[in-house]
């Protein structure tokens, strides 16, 4: 008896055949053209904490160790304490371990990070489409399952809400772990149609992965027995038993998690940037009410599904106060929950007469939960990034409306047309990415209430011009930086960096006074601030050069001086204008006691035995002047010509 030959799936679709095969290439290929005009981009945003300022990953291979023993961010911060400043830290070692091989084997290289971003995004699409086709075919669905499949996945290629997570090299955490929860859900299906045990335990392997990737993997102990249920129609029981190798690796991975970062979540920072549900009364922040707060998450609910239809504008950044502080009066925070309420009926109703506009809800709401606020405390109030693993119930969900027989006739024109809408605005969004300066200039225009913008557009306009030569641009810029700054202070006011960044703006436009005042307030804010106060220390010091030299002010160039000295005695610049300042308003002796200084400092600097040298001969000491000199001229033959002169 000859064995029945299976049918192999085809989809007719603009007059040709296309196979599986052939659907899957195009996928990965569509996929990978998106974002190809990313490769070329420098590092942006978070690469610094997670690569090329991670000391950790800069140990390329035998850094390897401490990433795995340390939380994620103590490679940056560099110190204890500093890498839990979001509750409950962060323990995601797989992408960085995969940045310190690349390392390792490329060096400093972004295009290879990008590059490695948009394969991994290619074949994510094709292990959706893979898991999709996968579910329906055997399903009610069959008859649809390419054509619902392939128009889920175009959708989720081309949502530019995932620039974020591709077009960012520090991203990928977020690919690598909805990659390992589709291709572990998918085992999980295939064991259960094939009835093969060792496929559950690569799903185990798989799902480990994704845990040790981002946290939110977790969510799919409810989405694997969730997809058993309505597509395998298996009983809720028996879908939970088949979780239990994804069990084993969530054990496994919170036994590791637990002895890495503790048993504590950490408290709930007092710090408007690592927590969004603070308000300012008075001159201190206290906690949002529990109405705030609720409406504040209700309304970030509301902005995910308006990006999820309408993606624009797009920004990275919706720290305070870009999400203002909501009330349940709020039209958008009734609208919001009128939409989720909505959702919830659809989601039930739906049950009966259409699991599979109720299965994208609910995966849609499940793998969002984790990131809401709801759950726990997230440090932001939202972000662009955490739609990624949700946008799959979205993308499917629609396709599968689209697909409904009422509408279908022109439900695919709608599908395509919004494919390619989407298609252009990411590939429109991704130069945004290209560097910091970029990213943060452009968002700014959109986050204007983001304190946390303001603060790092000013803080990359400084970067960017403060080594350039003096010219108009470059004070347009710097002063253009300051005003970021003062906006982010104005929605900040306690915010220490700003003040600290305000104040080197300041500086590089020569407006010591005011430079000066920033550090102070920095320091008031914080008073351990170590930067401000080295900042303090110079700025003073190049003010009393600036008085004594340009304004020929003596009396406050020796205030600033001397309040220069008094926090960093060893800097020989300030020790050398103070003897300077001294000996011009004729106190020899005191400047013989800097300028003595000044050779303990740099006892390898000519000129500092000129300085003693001619304060000796002022006070009429000329074996030592003389003595002086001859040490100038052993360290430098010219030390003197200037005095010949």
């Amino acid at each position: 008896m000859s064995k029945k030959k299976t049918k192999t799936p085809v989809l007719k679709l603009f007059g040709t055949q296309w196979t599986v095969t052939k659907l899957r290439l195009v996928l990965f290929v569509f996929s990978c053209l998106l974002y190809v005009n990313t490769i070329g981009h420098d590092y942006a945003q978070d690469d610094a904490i997670v690569i090329y300022d991670n000391m950790f990953v800069e140990q390329g291979i035998s850094g390897i160790p401490s990433l795995l023993s340390k939380d994620t961010f103590f490679g940056f911060f560099k110190e204890e304490g500093k890498a839990n400043l979001v509750s409950g830290g962060r323990y995601r070692p797989l992408t960085p371990i995969m940045f310190a091989i690349e390392w390792q084997i490329f060096g400093k290289n972004p295009m290879i990070g990008h590059l490695i971003n948009v394969l991994l995004f290619g074949l994510l699409t094709v292990v959706l489409f893979n898991l999709l086709f996968l579910l329906l075919h055997k399903s009610e669905w069959k008859e649809t399952a390419l054509s619902i499949s392939l128009l889920a996945s175009l959708i989720f290629a081309a949502h530019p809400i995932h620039t974020e997570a591709v077009a960012n090299i520090k991203g990928r955490d977020e690919i690598v772990a909805l990659l390992a929860s589709l291709y572990a859900l998918f085992l999980i299906v295939k064991s259960f149609d094939e009835k093969k045990t060792k496929l559950l335990i690569a799903a185990g392997i798989i799902f480990f992965l994704g845990l040790m990737s981002k946290e939110n993997t977790i969510t799919f102990l409810a989405i694997i027995p969730l997809t058993l249920v309505v597509f395998r129609k298996e009983s809720f029981i028996g879908a939970l038993a088949k979780v239990w190798t994804a069990g084993i690796a969530t054990l496994a991975f919170l036994l590791i998690r637990t002895s890495v970062l503790g048993f504590s979540f950490g408290g709930t920072p007092n710090e408007l940037m690592n927590n969004p549900f603070l308000k300012l009364e008075g001159a201190s922040y206290v906690p949002f009410s529990l109405a705030e707060k609720l409406a504040t998450i209700l309304f970030t609910l509301g902005k995910y599904l308006c990006l999820l239809f309408f993606p624009h504008p797009l920004t990275h950044d919706y720290y305070p106060r870009h999400v203002d502080i909501m009330s349940f009066g709020d039209v958008s925070v009734i609208l919001a929950f009128v939409s989720h309420l909505i959702l919830a009926i659809v989601c039930i109703l739906y049950f009966k007469k259409n699991k599979l506009i109720s299965y994208s809800i609910l995966f849609y709401l499940i793998t969002l939960s984790i990131v809401s606020n709801i759950v726990f405390p997230i440090g932001t109030n939202m972000s662009e990034r955490f739609l990624f693993m949700p946008s799959v119930g979205f993308a499917l969900g629609l396709s599968a409306l689209l697909h409904k027989p009422s509408i279908k006739k022109w439900g695919i024109y709608v599908g395509v047309a919004a494919i390619f809408a989407l298609s252009i605005k990411t590939i429109l969004r991704n130069p945004v990415w290209k560097n910091d300066y970029t990213l943060f200039n452009t968002d700014v225009h959109v986050s204007k209430r983001s304190a946390k913008l303001q603060n790092a557009a000013g803080g990359s306009i400084i970067t960017e011009y403060s080594s350039k030569p003096e010219s108009a641009e470059r004070t347009k810029k710097l002063t253009e930086a300051v005003a970021h700054l003062r906006e982010a202070i104005k929605i900040h006011p306690t915010y220490k960096n700003a003040y600290l960044l305000l104040g080197n703006g300041q500086y590089y436009l020569k407006d010591y006074d005011n430079a000066i005042l920033a550090y102070e307030n920095a320091l008031k804010v914080s008073p351990g601030y170590s930067e401000a106060n080295k900042n303090l220390g110079i700025t003073l010091r190049d003010a009393g050069r600036y008085y004594g030299e340009q304004k020929q002010d003596l009396n406050r160039a020796m205030t600033y001086l001397n309040r220069s000295y008094a926090i960093n005695k060893s800097d020989y610049e300030t020790v050398r204008l103070l003897g300077v300042a001294s000996g011009m308003s004729g106190n020899v002796s005191l400047a013989l006691k800097y300028f003595k200084e000044g050779v303990a400092l740099e006892p390898n600097q000519a000129q500092a035995y000129v300085n003693l040298g001619t304060a000796l001969q002022n006070s009429g000491d000329k074996a030592g002047a003389d003595q002086n000199y001859q040490k100038a001229l052993q360290l430098d033959p010219n030390a003197l010509n200037h005095m010949r002169q």
